[in-house]
C-alpha cells in the first residue's frame, strides 16, 4: 500500500482510508475489529471517524464508532502504527452531543468537550488528525462546493474562523492533537482557514475532506488548486457515490441491508440527471473488464490533489473489492472515455 504524506507534515498515511461510520449501527463491534484488522493488514494505516457516528446520527449510537476504534486499538496495540483521525460537528440543530443539551457550535467551549469525549472513545491521550466536520457559518449546500449558487442565510452567532482556529491550535499545543483538518468546506473557508494560519502564527490545516467522485467532481472547479498549492490534500469520501456507483441500485434495484434500504438517506445521489450519469459510468467499467466500484475508486486515487481515499464496507467481501483498488492503475484509454463522460454528464450529484 503507497503512503502519501499528509499536507506539510513528517506524516506517511495510506492511499486508502479505512471509513468506519458503519461501525455501531450496520456493523457490530467484532464486525468492525475485523474490518480493522483486514484494512490493516492489507498496509492501510489511516482511520477515519467523527463524534458524529455512526450514521444514521441518533442520540442513543453517537459515540459507538470511535469507542469501538478504541477498544481495537486497546486489543491490538497498534496505536503508535495508526494514524487515526476524527471529528468535531459545525453547525447543528442536533443538541445531544453536548452535556448542556446545547446545538452544536465550533467554539472554545464545544471543541475541547468534544475533544475530551473523543479521546476516552478512542482509548488514546492524542488524535493524529482532527478535522472541523462542517463550517459552523451558513453555506451555499452541504459539502460546500455547489453547481449553483443559493445566497445563505447569514446566522447572528456565527463563530468566526480565527476564533475556531485558536481554540484547535490550543489543541495542538497541548499535546490532545497532533495535527488539524477540514471537510465539507468551499475554497473560501479553507483559504480563510490558510490565511488565519499565517496571520497569526496559528497551526495550519493538512487536509479537506470533501465528497469526490466520477459524478461529483465539483472539487476540481476551485478547491483542487487550493489543494496542490497550499498542500491541504483531499481526502476524498463517497467515492462510490454512497454505493450507486457500484451498480447496486441499478433499475430500482434495492438490495436487503443496503443504506438505501435500511435508511433511505442516499438523496445526494438521485437528482436529475444522476441515473443516467452513474450508468453510463457503470457500463465504461463493464466494457473496460473492470469492476465498477475499483473504477471509481481508482479514479480518485488517480488525482494530484488526493491524498488518501476514504473507503466503507459493510461485508467483508465489499472491504476487499475495495482495498484491491490500491493495486489499479486506470489506462490512458480509460480516463479518457471518463472525461468524455464527464463533459456530457458533468456534475450531476453535488
Amino acid at each position: 500500500m503507497d503512503l502519501r504524506r499528509l499536507g506539510r507534515t513528517d506524516v506517511a498515511v495510506s492511499k486508502i482510508c479505512l471509513g468506519t461510520m458503519t461501525f455501531g449501527e450496520q456493523n457490530t463491534e467484532a464486525e468492525g475489529h475485523a474490518q480493522l484488522d483486514r484494512a490493516f493488514a492489507a498496509g492501510v494505516n489511516f482511520l477515519d471517524a467523527a463524534e458524529l457516528y455512526p450514521i444514521p446520527p441518533r442520540p442513543e449510537t453517537q459515540g459507538r464508532t470511535e469507542r469501538i476504534i478504541g477498544t481495537w486499538l486497546k486489543a491490538r496495540g497498534l496505536r503508535d502504527k495508526v494514524i487515526v483521525a476524527t471529528k468535531v460537528v459545525g453547525r447543528s440543530e442536533m443538541t445531544h452531543f453536548r452535556k448542556d443539551g446545547a446545538e452544536g457550535r465550533l467554539t472554545a467551549a464545544q471543541i475541547n468537550e468534544a475533544v475530551d469525549r473523543s479521546l476516552i472513545n478512542l482509548q488514546t491521550d492524542y488524535i493524529d488528525l482532527y478535522q472541523v466536520h462542517w463550517p459552523d457559518r451558513n453555506v451555499s449546500g452541504f459539502g460546500s462546493n455547489p453547481t449553483r449558487w443559493a445566497d445563505p442565510e447569514p446566522v447572528a452567532d456565527e463563530t468566526p474562523i480565527e476564533e475556531t482556529l485558536e481554540a484547535l491550535t490550543a489543541l495542538v499545543k497541548a499535546g490532545k492533537v497532533r495535527h488539524l483538518g477540514l471537510s465539507n468546506e468551499s475554497p473560501w473557508g479553507t483559504m480563510s482557514y490558510v490565511k488565519a494560519a499565517e496571520m497569526r502564527g496559528l497551526e495550519r490545516v493538512v487536509s479537506i475532506q470533501n465528497a469526490y467522485n466520477l459524478v461529483n467532481r465539483t472539487f476540481e472547479s476551485g478547491l483542487a488548486e487550493v489543494a496542490l498549492r497550499e498542500d491541504v490534500g483531499l481526502l476524498a469520501y463517497s467515492a462510490l457515490g454512497q454505493g450507486y456507483l457500484t451498480g447496486k441500485y441499478r433499475d430500482g434495484a434495492l438490495p436487503a441491508g443496503s443504506r438505501k434500504a435500511l435508511f433511505n438517506r442516499l438523496q445526494r445521489y438521485e437528482k436529475p440527471g444522476g441515473e443516467a450519469a452513474i450508468n453510463a459510468y457503470v457500463d465504461l467499467a463493464r466494457d473496460a473488464g473492470l469492476d465498477p466500484s475499483q473504477m471509481a475508486i481508482a479514479f480518485a486515487l488517480s488525482r494530484s490533489f488526493v491524498t488518501s481515499v476514504i473507503i466503507g464496507a459493510t461485508s467483508m467481501a465489499q472491504l476487499d473489492v475495495a482495498l484491491g483498488a490500491a493495486d489499479l492503475e486506470l489506462s490512458a484509454d480509460v480516463l479518457a472515455r471518463i472525461d468524455e463522460l464527464h463533459q456530457l454528464h458533468g456534475n450531476p450529484c453535488p
